[in-house]
């Protein structure tokens, strides 16, 4: 009888139930250049370091990446001395730490690809992006030195740009989305009675549009309860520099404005049939788009 009511009390202990513990966080490493160029040449030395955006400034380990393989470093930075061509790759880093309860590890970074190059002259373009009506800077660098006489940059093989003397500078200016392209330059110099002339691999330079033109969708299932209720969405991507100035924006239906301007990118109206378009606006910019009209309703289709 005695050990029948242990079992009883036994059996309606509570249990002990033990919570998943979190091993990554919500935040993402970040990969920077310290000193040189996403493109080297072979012999070159480049600098890279992790970043952990980390509020608290915990202490982190580093896990470094080229593509999917893991590298044997470490530490914060690490660095590629006299370079070589099977050193090219995107790295990507991982902060990692051991807690009380296990290991933690943030976000990969998003990788940095770097390019050694082999031969005798790289063409060296912006690492930031490039917006439409921005200025495009080149170098045509050389390895080594060299009486250069002429430089010729290209784009998608056709010659752009040519310049007599000794610069192997290219700028420009006022760029738009027909200046997206494969670049390459070719340095032409004499020597001793002889011509010499040498052209870097090709490299992608694309350029994105500060405000890309809307795409209104219209959202009749996501309003919950409210039968005559539809939501209207004006997406867009904004690539503007930091700080970015605000977008305004409009929402229409046969061409009517619903309503004032809004900060807000969707806004909830009555539903009814007709043609919905939505236009986005950066006063400081003087940018305007408009989305296509787009239809609602069984009479509209």
């Amino acid at each position: 009888m005695d050990a029948l009511i242990s079992f009883l009390v036994l059996s309606f202990l509570p249990r002990l139930v033990v919570p998943d513990v979190p091993t990554s966080t919500s935040y993402r490493a970040i990969v920077e250049i310290v000193s040189g160029k996403s493109r080297i040449f072979t012999g070159e030395r480049l600098h890279l370091r992790c970043i952990i955006p980390d509020y608290y400034k915990a202490s982190w380990d580093y896990l470094w990446f080229r593509g999917s393989v893991q590298l044997p470093w470490s530490g914060e930075v690490i660095q590629l001395w006299n370079a070589n061509i099977k050193e090219s790759g995107k790295y990507s880093c991982q902060g990692k730490r051991e807690t009380q309860v296990g290991s933690i590890k943030t976000q990969r970074s998003l990788p940095e690809e770097i390019h050694v190059d082999g031969g005798f002259v790289i063409l060296q373009t912006p690492q930031h992006p490039i917006l439409v009506g921005d200025v495009l800077d080149f170098e045509c660098r050389l390895r080594g030195k060299a009486p250069v006489q002429k430089t010729i940059l290209y784009r998608d093989g056709v010659e752009v740009m040519v310049q007599n003397g000794s610069s192997l500078y290219f700028h420009l200016a006022n760029v738009t989305l027909a200046d997206e392209g494969m670049y390459s330059c070719r340095a032409s110099w004499d020597l001793r009675r002889r011509t010499h002339s040498v052209i870097s691999v090709a490299t992608p330079v694309n350029i994105l549009e500060v405000l890309t033109q809307p795409v209104l969708e219209i959202d009749a299932e996501g309003v919950e309860l409210e039968v005559t209720k539809i939501n209207l969405i004006c997406h867009l991507q904004y690539n503007a520099r930091a700080p970015a100035p605000p977008v305004n924006y409009y929402f229409y239906k046969d061409n009517n404005l619903l309503g004032p301007s809004t900060s807000l990118n969707h806004i909830k109206v009555r539903q009814a049939p007709g043609w919905y378009r939505c236009r986005a606006k950066v006063p400081r910019l003087d940018i305007i788009r408009w989305s296509e009209p787009k239809s609602f309703g069984k009479d509209f289709i």
